[in-house]
């Protein structure tokens, strides 16, 4: 029998405990399904030398562990990137009304004004912070600043903007 042949076999012989294994990790039958698939394609092509049915069998439940944890370290980078907290004044949204236009324009000019009083250096900062999406530790770098003088541009713009503007109910 082949290596190939080999593998194939443990693999559709322990296919059902495969994908019970991976299932309480990932939280759902569908996604284990999907991981026991993505292990067979790593494990069945294999060159590696002969080994034995336990083996072979640990290294595809390795296999499947791995690549679940991984998913679930997309997820975790998924779910923060999707928790930005953004101020309400750069999200898109719909407009409904012209006064309600109006009072959103009005707030973008507040910002802006309070965006050109501030030290370049400052206003660099806020811009990759809160704006470009940069760490940080990137604006540090970028600018030449310590970590702690960027975070203390960010916070106090941020303060002043919050000041000008008064919350509307868009």
């Amino acid at each position: 029998m082949k290596e190939g042949e080999f593998r194939h076999g443990i693999y559709l012989t322990h296919r059902a405990a495969l994908v019970d294994y991976a299932t309480p990790i990932l939280g759902s039958r569908e996604a284990a399904e999907d991981i026991v698939q993505d292990a067979f394609i790593r494990f069945v092509p294999e060159k590696l030398r002969a080994v034995s049915g336990e083996q072979a069998l640990g290294y595809l439940y390795r296999i499947v562990r791995n690549l679940a944890f991984d998913v679930l370290k997309h997820r975790k980078v998924e779910a923060r990137e999707e928790k930005r907290d953004l101020p309400y004044w750069v999200a898109p949204r719909a407009e409904q009304t012209p006064e309600q236009h109006a009072l959103f324009c009005d707030a973008i000019r507040h910002v802006s004004k309070v965006l050109a009083e501030m030290p370049i250096e400052a206003r660099i900062a806020v811009e990759m912070h809160r704006f470009g999406g940069y760490t940080l530790d990137e604006v540090a770098d970028h600018l030449g600043i310590s970590t702690a003088t960027a975070h203390r541009y960010v916070r106090q713009a941020m303060l002043r903007i919050a000041e000008t503007i008064e919350p509307h109910p868009l």
